[in-house]
């Protein structure tokens, strides 16, 4: 699933072309991905204006205007959802936006998990998950650590504590803050949760400045891949030796989901 780098890396590169562009019409080849009716969605797209694009967590936000009145489209590209500016949707599409000046935006995706929900303002649901990780303050997350109990892994993953982290970057930051993945979180002092606190947010810098990770299908909007994965120190890593220690990596399963981790560096 693309998680915040993925998802940033795309927003930027969409942001390089759609702002100011005017959605003549949207085609969705599977209805399943437009949330709600998909004849009033098309009627209420066409002739918006794209003001802007965003990034909420692992969420796309389109932001639109028609007239006085302004609405967003906001997009989950789920497990294997990408934008390509192409000419011809390939056998994977799922939805295809018509823009004024000929472009054309193309939504793949394989899983057919991804979806587009057009609304008047940000659903509910959206706002009431955490902060950004990249924005939020010491001192705020230092305070929300301590209102959480649980392993360490299990709140990273937790999008009301923070929105945008998933399994790769949990992981990375963890051995980076070199704590357990099984860790309680209310055993961590001040110290070792502000070296999470950095971990996390040089671990998402590092990740967007390589294009995320391609571990799959992931492609940003110019089908370009990411390349974090070939710099991580654990994910993916299962019985190679530590970059650090060279003890095996080792891997566990924590809150349903596969977990990596140094049993040396990363002690409990």
């Amino acid at each position: 699933m693309p998680e915040l780098p993925e998802v940033e890396t795309i927003v930027r590169g969409l942001r390089k072309r759609l702002p100011g562009r005017v959605i003549e019409n949207v085609e969705f080849l599977w209805e399943r991905t437009c949330v709600g009716d998909v004849d009033r969605t098309v009627r209420g797209l066409r002739g918006q204006r794209i003001e802007g694009l965003r990034r909420w967590g692992k969420y796309i936000l389109i932001d639109l205007s028609k007239g006085d009145e302004t609405s967003v489209l906001v997009v989950h590209l789920r497990m294997t959802g990408n934008f390509l500016f192409e000419d011809e949707p390939g056998p994977w599409a799922r939805a295809v936006l018509s823009l004024d000046g000929g472009l054309t935006l193309v939504f793949h995706d394989i899983r057919k998990f991804g979806r587009f929900e057009w609304s008047r303002e940000l659903p509910p649901r959206l706002a009431e998950l955490g902060p950004e990780p990249l924005e939020i303050s010491w001192e705020d997350f230092r305070s929300r650590l301590k209102a959480r109990k649980g392993q360490a892994k299990a709140v990273l993953l937790n999008q009301e504590f923070l929105r945008g982290l998933g399994n790769i970057y949990c992981d990375e930051a963890l051995f980076r803050a070199r704590i357990h993945p099984k860790m309680n979180v209310a055993r961590l002092g001040p110290v070792r949760a502000e070296r999470l606190y950095r971990a996390i947010q040089e671990v998402l810098r590092d990740a967007i400045r390589q294009g995320g990770s391609t571990v799959n299908n992931y492609v940003d909007s110019e089908g370009s891949q990411g390349y974090f994965q070939l710099s991580t120190f654990v994910y993916g890593k299962t019985g190679e030796a530590c970059k650090v220690c060279e003890k095996p990596i080792r891997k566990t399963i924590v809150a349903a989901r596969s977990t990596h981790f140094c049993g040396q560096c990363q002690r409990r």
